[in-house]
């Protein structure tokens, strides 16, 4: 076997990798809002900066939403469609180096599965998920601050303060001692949203609202499969205030939240693998 490129579709966004000889080019990721024309110019792209020949390749799998736009051979090669739960799980183990988590794919909405590897197989358990994701922070930040460049809704997010949105432990229990809950954890997302919080503070909201509620299906997995390990992948795991949020609130649920490099192109790598 010589090279099989991965491809995963999004709603918005195609990523695609190769797998030569088991060891992984450089990924790419092309936005389009058409996935046919992201599917060929994310493929031509790929294969110009990595010098690769179409008889150089063994065939293509494809993931993702717009998998099923695909049914004829790319550019003459043979094309596998595949699931997108084993290819993030597959893809989370590889990029983490574990053997067994809680793989989420944080993307449109976010999906988690339980992988696990056992010698040269991986199982992966789908666990639900939520429509919670990067559409929910689009189309609330399109309706409350008129903006939908998600570069400038985390520009934006970065001054925000969020005792200016969010009803925390500490506003609900301000003169009981005895509370042995953290202070500052969310009881409700928006829950004291002041005539004073800016444009800054509700982004920021909105974004922490969407990684709070990922946490905790996650952290409820976890329990469920007695594992304190939780990979994150897709690309709102690529955010800044990713690694800020989930690491305060992996100490809070005493869960290890894992953001490895590369971790958009998860779902990708894990075709390309299979």
């Amino acid at each position: 076997m010589r090279t099989i490129i991965g491809i995963d579709v999004g709603g918005s966004t195609t990523k695609i990798v190769a797998a030569k000889n088991n060891t992984l080019l450089n990924p790419i990721l092309v936005s389009a809002n058409d996935p046919i024309t992201s599917i060929y110019g994310a493929f031509g792209k790929f294969t110009n900066e990595n010098a690769l020949e179409l008889s150089d390749v063994d065939k293509v799998v494809i993931t993702g939403v717009g998998a099923s736009y695909v049914d004829k051979p790319i550019y003459g090669l043979k094309c596998e469609s595949v699931s997108e739960f084993e290819c993030f799980g597959r893809g989370g183990l590889y990029l983490s180096g574990l053997d067994e988590a809680i793989v989420v794919s944080m993307g449109t909405g976010t999906a988690n599965v339980y992988s696990k590897k056992n010698g040269d197989t991986i199982t992966n358990e789908y666990l639900g998920g939520t429509g919670v994701g990067g559409g929910t922070m689009i189309g609330l930040s399109k309706k409350m601050l008129n903006m939908d460049n998600v570069e400038h809704i985390l520009e934006l997010a970065e001054e925000g303060n969020l005792d200016n949105v969010d009803l925390k432990v500490k506003d609900i229990y301000k003169h009981v001692k005895d509370n042995s809950l953290p202070q500052n954890l969310t009881a409700s997302n928006f829950g004291k949203l002041s005539d004073v919080a800016t444009d800054s503070d509700v982004a920021l909201a909105i974004i922490n609202m969407i990684f709070e509620t990922t946490a905790m299906l996650a952290v409820f997995a976890s329990r469920m499969k007695n594992t304190k390990n939780v990979v994150l992948t897709g690309n709102l795991s690529n955010f800044k205030l990713a690694k800020t949020i989930f690491s305060e609130l992996g100490k809070l649920f005493d869960t290890n939240f894992i953001i490895p490099e590369n971790s958009q192109f998860a779902t990708a790598i894990g075709a390309a693998l299979l």
